[in-house]
């Protein structure tokens, strides 16, 4: 499945099967925390809520139902949840 839909603290965005969250939710204009993008730090652990997503192997700890943004390619649609408030952006097809 190429094309799916992100669900991010209730918000929906486009997404894909080919690139990590983390950076699909940047494209999509949505800025969650991160320090690393190599799964060390663990800044962009969110919740899985539902879906399926393809993980790669990280240093850092997460926990049931967790997942880091950084590491973690959806393979269906997904619904995840950050525990803090996140920031929005600007994106290109926005202006």
């Amino acid at each position: 499945m190429s094309r799916l839909t992100i669900k991010v603290n209730g918000q929906e965005v486009h997404g894909n099967s080919r690139e990590s969250l983390l950076t699909q939710l940047e494209n999509a204009g949505i800025q969650p925390e991160y320090q690393c993008r190599n799964g060390m730090c663990g800044a962009c652990r969110c919740k899985l809520k539902s879906g399926a997503v393809d993980q790669q192997d990280a240093m850092a700890f997460v926990g049931s139902n967790e997942i880091l943004a950084c590491r973690s390619t959806p393979k269906a649609n997904v619904d995840i949840e950050f525990d803090y408030q996140l920031t929005y952006i600007a994106t290109k097809e926005a202006m």
